[in-house]
């Protein structure tokens, strides 16, 4: 019992870190949009592009490597503490090192360097934190990142704000950025030493051993993050940083999303391990029943941003000229679909031992965002941005689908999305009905929202009344 409390302890600290730098984000991009406008806020986009690259490159990995290596050895966790702070402090300074060369070299404006060179620096901390949080999580502490880190991500975007609201320009926002991340790899230093035995001593083979380790995994997570901000490094050199602006505001409405699916597919993935078990029928119903789930939230969405996107993006961002990015809004949201079968489907894969296929999903369509990035947004800039993103999401898709069938079994493709698809269709005459009506935008969503949620419940009642599939099986179990 103390053990599941511990877990579950756990699980929701990390949940909770989540959640509030997920939300945090959101109110700091909104705000910059709305206080400083788009120009800004694509000069922040594009500092914090470099910054997660570099960052990635500098850190990724070795956090789970440390974590495996003081799980293991316990008694040398003073050791890793100090050897492992100096190994990430090397990379992190050679990260920043890059990472102000890359942007000397390009033609960006001073202001917008400045940015870049300013909120780089927070590569630094942030690395240096991997080996604390690693402690945590080998300690089975993770209470303590969340402690370290969540009042921290509040306050901070609120000195944001207010700093945004006395005139600073954005460079004094990603200074407290770097500030905001300096506190925290201090409060997490203070907090390790309470419980373990402080000793300066380096061990040289536990750093060369870790280096040689983490190769493997600066490659996985370098393409993939370099293939995530890709269109903002080259909208910046074709469009601009006004263009990135529209397209960082696109992007970050689709977060709300992201999270419910990277939540909900996380909670399912031990569901879908245990599964094997008892064969593919049970793999199958799992993996289908968490597609539907993302799709009845997905497919609504959409036709919800195709109504009310414009009127959307100004009521957030408070600035007229993101209606600019309506038709990238609606391209974009396009991606939701795909994303709801790629996601549970690629974690089905890992459950299975098939891991390899989401590396050669990532270096397929890396390649391919770069060529069509060349092409289409050096044509289309914002639109050509979001199209090619759209693209490659569905041939990631595809390769999923195609993987999922060849080696484990076929999806029931209809029986998946049929439910999603009626409220979808029942939310179209809500729309043409609240447009008719003349309504403001807060009221559309109100209404639009609250619809949603009768239909979606009605839908559940009927299933539940009238049918022997996994959802009246879930709900039935549940009760």
């Amino acid at each position: 019992m103390k053990g599941l409390r511990k877990l579950l302890g756990n699980s929701f600290s990390l949940l909770l870190n989540r959640l509030t730098q997920s939300i945090t984000t959101f109110i700091l991009v909104a705000s910059i949009a709305r206080i400083l406008g788009a120009y800004e806020l694509g000069q922040y986009m594009l500092a914090f592009s470099y910054y997660y690259v570099f960052m990635t490159l500098a850190s990724q990995g070795f956090k789970t490597l440390f974590t495996r290596e003081i799980s293991r050895n316990p008694t040398q966790i003073s050791a890793y503490l100090i050897s492992g702070t100096f190994l990430q402090f090397l990379f992190s300074i050679a990260g920043y090192a890059v990472l102000a060369l890359v942007v000397y070299f390009l033609p960006y404006s001073q202001d917008t360097s400045i940015v870049c060179y300013v909120l780089g620096l927070a590569v630094i901390p942030f690395s240096l934190s991997n080996v604390t949080e690693a402690i945590f999580q080998a300690e089975e502490k993770m209470h303590l990142i969340a402690v370290s880190t969540v009042p921290i991500y509040i306050v901070r975007v609120l000195i944001m704000v207010w700093a945004m609201s006395l005139n600073y320009n954005i460079s004094v926002v990603a200074a407290i950025m770097v500030a905001s991340e300096c506190l925290i790899f201090l409060i997490e230093w203070c907090l390790v030493v309470q419980f373990i035995k402080f000793k300066w001593l380096l061990d040289w083979k536990f750093m060369w051993d870790t280096t040689k380790a983490s190769g493997s995994f600066i490659v996985i997570e370098g393409i993939s993050v370099l293939g995530y901000r890709l269109q903002v490094f080259i909208l910046s050199l074709f469009g601009g940083e006004l263009v990135v602006g529209l397209y960082g505001a696109v992007a970050q409405l689709m977060q709300p999303f992201q999270i419910i699916s990277h939540s909900l597919v996380l909670a399912v993935f031990p569901k879908m391990t245990k599964a094997i078990e008892s064969g593919k029928d049970s793999q199958r119903q799992i993996s289908q029943l968490t597609i539907e789930i993302l799709l009845i939230v997905a497919l609504p969405l959409i036709v919800g941003l195709t109504f009310v996107g414009k009127d959307l993006l100004v009521l957030l961002y408070h600035d007229p000229s993101f209606a600019e990015a309506q038709l990238a809004l609606n391209i974009f949201s396009l991606g939701l679909i795909a994303s709801s079968f790629s996601r549970p489907l690629s974690y089905l894969l890992v459950a299975n031992g098939f891991e390899n296929v989401n590396l050669w999903q990532v270096f397929i369509t890396t390649i391919l965002d770069v060529l069509l990035s060349i092409i289409l947004v050096s044509q289309y800039q914002l639109n050509g941005a979001v199209s090619t993103v759209i693209f490659t999401d569905f041939i990631a898709l595809f390769i999923y689908i195609y993987e999922v069938h060849r080696r484990l079994f076929k999806l029931n493709f209809w029986s998946t999305i049929n439910r999603p698809l009626i409220v979808s269709m029942l939310m179209v005459p809500v729309f043409l009905i609240l447009q008719q009506l003349s309504l403001n935008i807060i009221s559309i969503l109100l209404i639009s929202t609250l619809s949603y949620f009768l239909f979606v419940a009605s839908l559940g009642i009927y299933t539940v009344y009238t049918s022997n599939d996994e959802w009246a099986k879930l709900l039935l179990k549940r009760k």
